[in-house]
């Protein structure tokens, strides 16, 4: 193995999220930055675990040119079957929280890799939140931040949304937007430590 980060390959994060920028970070992973401009809600009729998996796979495939390590994530937020998306508005946000009080959702995460021979990985992880019981005025509160707006579910775990999670079945980072360990590992299994070339076509 490659010990030394700076021998390691550039990967391509096919995603503008700052919160998996930053976990990517956290890791010493060297990456740039190359969002996928897809239209989501084409997909939008598909299982929720699915559409995790088809939006990850088809955003690194967006991006991807033939000699590079490309990752992508997609993360969908469902309640009792029924998606619920980035919220368009501060009311549907509102309206969002309250369906959530006091109900376990469950977070689908894809992931993708795409290796430098153009094979793709694709898995999704899973997540179990339950969320509290939440007064109107944290409903109010949360809401008026406009924190939510850009998250599938219309909160963020790992900001102020914090105080609205009772607890979580799974990964944490599942539910922030990146399963790091099942990148970690994926990663590892096709040779990106080692320096080889992502395997064959």
């Amino acid at each position: 193995m490659l010990l030394d980060p700076a021998r390691w390959p550039t990967l391509i994060l096919a995603s503008q999220s700052p919160r998996r920028a930053q976990l990517l970070e956290r890791l010493g992973l060297p990456f740039q930055i190359r969002p996928a401009h897809l239209d989501e809600e084409a997909s939008n009729h598909l299982a929720p675990e699915e559409l995790a998996h088809t939006l990850a796979l088809h955003k690194a495939q967006a991006v991807w040119r033939r000699g590079e390590w490309v990752v992508a994530a997609d993360t969908v937020v469902a309640l009792n079957g029924v998606l619920l998306g980035k919220p368009a508005s501060v009311a549907e946000n509102r309206a969002f929280l309250k369906r959530l009080s006091g109900q376990t959702h469950t977070v689908f995460t894809g992931l993708a890799l795409i290796l430098p021979s153009g094979r793709a990985v694709a898995l999704v992880d899973a997540a179990q939140v339950h969320f509290r019981q939440l007064e109107d005025w944290e409903v109010e509160w949360y809401a008026s931040s406009g924190e939510g707006l850009d998250k599938a579910g219309g909160y963020g775990v790992q900001e102020r949304g914090m105080v609205l999670v009772e607890g979580i079945e799974g990964d944490f980072y599942t539910v922030m937007g990146l399963p790091v360990r099942r990148l970690w590992q994926l990663l590892a299994e096709e040779g990106y430590f080692s320096g080889e070339k992502g395997g064959a076509a």
